[in-house]
């Protein structure tokens, strides 16, 4: 065991989970590769769980934060003006499509997801929510009360009444053979029938567009928009979770919900956005945003520094069409990945954009083989590459490389992971 490792357990809760037999510590980075203190360079196909959307040592990013330093002001709180939030806001409200949207920042995802509960529940007067099966929004008391993944819901009580729907489990025994279009149909009847008996008075359905934790599990394009439909006849709020999906990770479209053509009442937001700085945050209907009744403020949310490095990565996404680039990057690895799909380890090769996903089965059941997807993910270390892990058995290997990734990194990630794969399911 590595000194570093030894402390860290010392001092460090044990449900902080680390990868690899033998940890990395990440010491240096460039572009999409780094360093590690064995002094290896890595070719990073999982960018700090999707957040550092840039790369490393971005030059804009780096200099914003550099002139907010030089002016000596790291911190205000939001009781004053703050230039580069207000500027930032307007950017983000008009990206968003919703009509007269307003916008509050956070320091991460769980505080966003946490905000637009208050806001849903304030407004409808209820504490019912609809989430889906599989999901994460977060590790606090009120987010992982709508996680639908048992892997990270630490507590079964909950401040609110949550129902989960169906959506990214077309596989599951109960639909299997269904058509896109059947499966759609039967999730839609399902939420009807939840309405009708056990859920009278629902304030909003939180959903992720594809759901990041669960293995970049995905629901059919449109499924949202055939939800949305029925929410609307009772008059529920829909919060889409852009956390993972935001800013044109899924190459399709800026944030992930447009891929279902809905433009929701909110929208949260957070990791990429900040290329590692605490950035997060909700933009909703304005009428949404106003509704609540006491004060509030947000004492890191939103500050100078965060707003100057946000800002910059908005800009260079925008400048260097990286929503394009993630299409054009994400086609040409999935394509090449869809040949595992032949092997009996694997039971499934998806992706959208710059997010996809490889799913490890056991080769004669089928059945989720997490200590297969652990294999790959040290396979792939070794050969130079990078991985994330996820799914509700932990059996999905699922990546998400910086938007900037060139033709060439995309080609050589590909290769490494098909590499790794066959190398795992020969029993190498």
């Amino acid at each position: 065991m590595s000194e570093l490792l030894s402390r860290h357990r010392a001092v460090m809760p044990s449900w902080l989970p680390l990868y690899y037999e033998s940890p990395l510590e990440i010491t240096g980075g460039s572009g999409s590769r780094v360093t590690g203190a064995d002094g290896r360079t890595y070719l990073d196909f999982f960018a700090g769980i999707a957040t550092n959307m840039l790369g490393y040592d971005v030059a804009e990013v780096r200099e914003a934060v550099e002139r907010q330093l030089a002016k000596g002001v790291v911190h205000t709180s939001t009781l004053y003006l703050i230039r580069s939030q207000v500027e930032l806001a307007e950017r983000i409200a008009e990206l968003s499509g919703i009509p007269d949207a307003k916008v509050f920042f956070t320091n991460s995802g769980t505080e966003a997801n946490e905000t637009a509960l208050l806001l849903a529940t304030c407004a409808r007067g209820s504490d019912e929510v609809l989430a889906m099966r599989g999901s994460y929004h977060g590790r606090s008391y009120g987010t992982i009360a709508v996680t639908g993944n048992r892997v990270w819901k630490n507590s079964s009580l909950s401040p609110l009444n949550v129902h989960y729907l169906h959506g990214t489990d077309q596989a599951s025994p109960v639909f299997r053979g269904m058509s896109e279009k059947e499966y759609v149909e039967a999730c839609v009847a399902d939420l009807r029938d939840v309405l009708d008996t056990a859920a009278p008075n629902v304030a909003c359905l939180i959903a992720e567009p594809v759901q990041g934790v669960n293995g970049f599990a995905m629901p059919p394009d449109g499924l949202y928009a055939a939800y949305k439909e029925v929410l609307d006849e009772h008059g529920i709020l829909f919060v889409s979770d852009e956390v993972q999906t935001g800013w044109g990770r899924t190459g399709t479209s800026f944030f992930g919900i447009g891929n279902h053509g809905v433009v929701p009442d909110a929208m949260t937001f957070a990791k990429g956005l900040g290329n590692g700085f605490a950035v997060g945050g909700v933009v909703a209907r304005g009428d949404l945003m106003d509704g609540l009744p006491a004060a509030g403020v947000a004492t890191f949310g939103g500050n100078p520094v965060s707003m100057a490095a946000a800002g910059a990565v908005l800009d260079h996404v925008l400048e260097h069409d990286l929503q394009g680039n993630a299409l054009r990057r994400g086609a040409l690895i999935l394509e090449g990945l869809r040949p595992l799909a032949e092997l009996a380890s694997v039971g499934d090769v998806r992706g959208k954009g710059l997010m996809f996903a490889v799913e490890m089965v056991d080769p004669v059941t089928g059945a989720p083989a997490p200590a297969t997807a652990g294999r790959v993910l040290e396979a792939a270390r070794e050969r130079g590459l990078l991985i994330g892990k996820g799914g509700v058995h932990g059996n999905v290997l699922r990546m998400a490389p910086p938007l900037t990734l060139s033709e060439e990194e995309a080609a050589e990630g590909r290769d490494i992971l098909l590499d790794a794969v066959r190398a795992v399911d020969a029993g190498v």
